[in-house]
């Protein structure tokens, strides 16, 4: 009688921790490594599972070939790190940047994974800053998984009913009271504080401090909901509506790390692995006998339309970017004779090379 008693309070325990305490990577970085190339050949740059296709949004003076390079993606090398307006100037500009960094195969964690490191290179002027290193777009909330084709378009995936393409990319859903969250990163003895900036699925923004980065090597900083209620009996319960409310869902818009006016400027430098989240479940089962957004399609028009103001925003700054790129200046390689800037080009002797 006794163990039947241990072993149902064991199995009631196992039950109500499944339903209040569900864990969630919201992202990954090293699952952004970049593995495909969009113009067939050299080095990949996109990241193939969060990959979008842009090209809807140039004009008619791009060539096919020149449409097919306009896709963008997650892959790490496409973050973006922007500055307070204080903060903005050509170099401090010039010198702030996010790219992907390899670990070592001999580090004590995470060896040999790709995780994103960022440089943030603040004013020396005393005044309090921020800097934010933020995803290359708005990550959409409910956009239909692609399939990539061989001549390189993106196909819809027929068997996502429930637009889960960035579903641990960014991404997660069915998201009630959260518990914590949590970040590993790297910390190099910087007394920068750090923050998340969320968003949910009504368009609502929420930062979330994590601490502060004054520690040396990898560490997991964690925020825990001050507010959040372990005992059920004292919580406020009520009924929420279900179809066509979204299901509660929460999204990455940024990573934020906070310089004080006290702090000395110049370089900042870490590097971060993942971010996960502790919470309760909005609902149970996501599972229900009817599919209600397949009869009539209410969230997907929702989103549909908040997606493509995005992407078009986003489609016209990358064929801006795209046009720059053009109309940069090139240095051609000078020929051997032919006067440069800095004199005369060498012409190297019959049979041998120039040193």
């Amino acid at each position: 009688m006794k163990r039947f008693i241990i072993f149902l309070l064991t199995a009631l325990f196992i039950i109500s921790a499944n339903i209040y305490a569900e864990e969630s990577v919201l992202i990954d970085f090293s699952k952004l490594a970049a593995d495909y190339n969009p113009g067939g050949q050299g080095t990949p740059t996109e990241n193939t599972a969060t990959m979008i296709d842009f090209s809807d949004m140039a004009g008619v003076g791009f060539t096919e070939e020149e449409k097919a390079l306009m896709k963008t993606s997650l892959a790490l090398r496409n973050w973006e790190v922007e500055l307070a307006s204080s903060s903005k100037t050509v170099r401090t500009i010039a010198l702030s940047m996010a790219k992907g960094v390899t670990v070592k195969e001999d580090a004590k964690v995470f060896a040999g994974q790709r995780v994103l490191g960022v440089r943030v290179h603040f004013p020396q002027d005393p005044f309090n800053s921020w800097a934010m290193v933020k995803p290359p777009f708005e990550i959409p909330m409910y956009m239909q998984k692609t399939i990539l084709q061989d001549d390189g378009s993106l196909v819809p995936d027929p068997e996502d009913k429930q637009g889960t393409k960035f579903d641990g990319y960014g991404v997660i859903k069915n998201v009630g009271t959260i518990k914590s969250i949590a970040m590993n990163i790297l910390g190099l003895n910087f007394p920068m504080g750090v923050e998340l900036v969320l968003k949910d699925q009504q368009g609502d923004l929420y930062s979330y401090f994590m601490g502060y980065l004054n520690f040396d090597g990898w560490r997991q900083i964690i925020w825990n909901n001050p507010n959040y209620i372990e005992e059920v009996r004292d919580r406020e319960l009520k009924r929420q509506p279900l179809y066509p409310k979204a299901t509660p869902a929460y999204k990455l818009i940024g990573i934020r790390f906070l310089r004080d006016k006290e702090q000395e400027g110049g370089d900042f430098i870490t590097y971060i692995k993942d971010i996960s989240m502790t919470y309760d479940r909005a609902l149970l089962d996501l599972e229900m006998d009817i599919n209600h957004e397949e009869v009539w399609g209410i969230l997907s028009e929702r989103e549909a339309s908040r997606r493509m103001a995005e992407f078009r925003k986003l489609g016209q700054l990358q064929v801006l970017r795209s046009l720059e790129q053009k109309k940069m200046h090139r240095e051609e390689p000078a020929l051997p004779g032919t006067t440069t800037r800095g004199g005369t080009q060498p012409q190297p002797e019959e049979g041998g090379a120039t040193q």
